[in-house]
């Protein structure tokens, strides 16, 4: 499966590429994670939007945040993969790709992320060190992992 590869500013994202963002942020961190929370936070018009695309259908995405924003280093965060397309190892070739993306855009600089605790061993196999305590965020453990 050959992804087709998208990188925009907020402000350039159209109506239909923002609503399968979205959509497809909803579906695994509100329904699937059955997680009540406010996924529109206000920081989506800063940063960078990634998506990842098969046959005109949204499979990975993630939004590259400049430093200062959520953390004082850059981050990679909605890390999201949709439900049919696990287990193809498209979510590796997403943190390859925003890793490579957040160098493009920000320099070669440190990148800190919000870890599910349970996708540790996964972002570590990417470069990522764990940092600080586990913590829950919106009832779900959580780590600080950062790649230098």
């Amino acid at each position: 499966m050959q992804l087709e590869w998208t990188l925009k500013k907020f402000d350039d994202l159209t109506p239909s590429e923002l609503y399968k963002i979205l959509r497809l942020r909803s579906e695994v961190f509100v329904v699937e994670q059955n997680c009540v929370f406010l996924d529109m936070d206000n920081k989506d018009q800063s940063c960078h939007h990634l998506m990842g695309c098969y046959d005109n259908e949204l499979v990975v995405y993630v939004r590259l945040v400049p430093a200062k924003l959520t953390y004082d280093e850059i981050s990679i965060g909605r890390v999201v993969s949709s439900p049919k397309y696990r287990g193809t190892g498209v979510g590796r070739i997403l943190m390859l790709k925003a890793i490579d993306c957040c160098a493009e855009l920000f320099g070669q600089q440190p990148i800190r992320i919000g870890a599910q605790l349970y996708l540790k061993t996964f972002y570590s196999s990417l470069g990522f060190e764990p940092q600080g305590d586990i913590y829950l965020e919106d009832g779900i453990q959580h780590i600080e992992m950062i790649k230098l």
